[in-house]
């Protein structure tokens, strides 16, 4: 690797969610942030870009392999072909480690301290205070994670205007015996204000394989009005969904 292939990766790397770069070797550039517990190294080997995972979510590069499915992959990592792809990668590598679990829930314990921290102390001890501060910073970190899980866009129909899409629940908030639970990027999908109000009502569920289920409660009519067309589904499915799916059919409203 020449000095200006090091550079080059570095620079993508910190414009790209990875700030640092790690001790390592001539023949790679190690990679990471304090955003997010993603570590990569990057080799050049030819005119491509080997990149291996080093530590992270353990459903990192299968997540991955959705965004960059006709990258080369191998077992320890990705081949990418230019440095625009490298950059892609590394961007989406980042935004997906701040979303998989558990990252978004040491980001929501970090919030809610700074925040109670910032607040005098009788208010900061109070039950109902901090059960609220809890809540309302959950809400919030879900909704950063689920957009950076599917990347900015509904998760059937791909609409990608931020104001439009809401971070639903399969398994409700209150019904969630844990913090790791609510804020699973698994436990639901991004979708537009109109599948969510639908979903989060059990009027519209999923199957395992993503195929939307619409309740006879709503008349074709309705279902015409609300742009509900045969064919509808998920982008895609992670088995990790598939709990939390099992749970909402369970109250879906057939």
């Amino acid at each position: 690797m020449n000095p200006l292939q090091r550079t080059l990766i570095e620079k993508a790397g910190h414009d790209n969610g990875f700030e640092h770069v790690l001790p390592g070797d001539e023949e790679h550039v190690a990679l990471a942030s304090a955003r997010h517990p993603a570590q990569v190294t990057v080799t050049v080997v030819g005119d491509v870009f080997d990149v291996a995972i080093q530590s992270g979510s353990a459903t990192l590069a299968q997540e991955l392999a959705r965004t960059f499915p006709n990258e080369g992959r191998v077992t320890h990592g990705f081949v990418l072909q230019t440095e625009a792809v490298l950059a892609q990668w590394l961007r989406r590598a980042a935004a997906l480690s701040q979303a998989l679990p558990n990252q978004a829930v040491t980001a929501f314990e970090q919030q809610v301290q700074a925040e109670l921290s910032a607040m005098p102390e009788p208010a900061a001890q109070n039950t109902e205070v901090l059960r609220m501060v809890r809540q309302r910073v959950g809400q919030q970190a879900y909704r950063q994670a689920m957009l950076d899980y599917w990347g900015g866009a509904c998760s059937v129909t791909g609409l990608a205007l931020p104001q439009a899409l809401r971070a639903s629940h399969a398994k409700p908030w209150a019904e969630c015996a844990s913090d790791s639970e609510r804020l699973d990027v698994y436990n639901g999908f991004l979708l537009s204000a109109n599948l969510d109000v639908l979903f989060d009502s059990f009027l519209v569920s999923f199957t395992d394989e993503g195929e939307l289920l619409v309740s006879e409660v709503i008349t074709l009519s309705d279902q015409q009005k609300m742009g509900l067309a045969a064919g509808m589904r998920l982008r895609w499915v992670s088995a990790e969904h598939r709990p939390y799916l099992r749970f909402h059919r369970q109250h879906f409203c057939s």
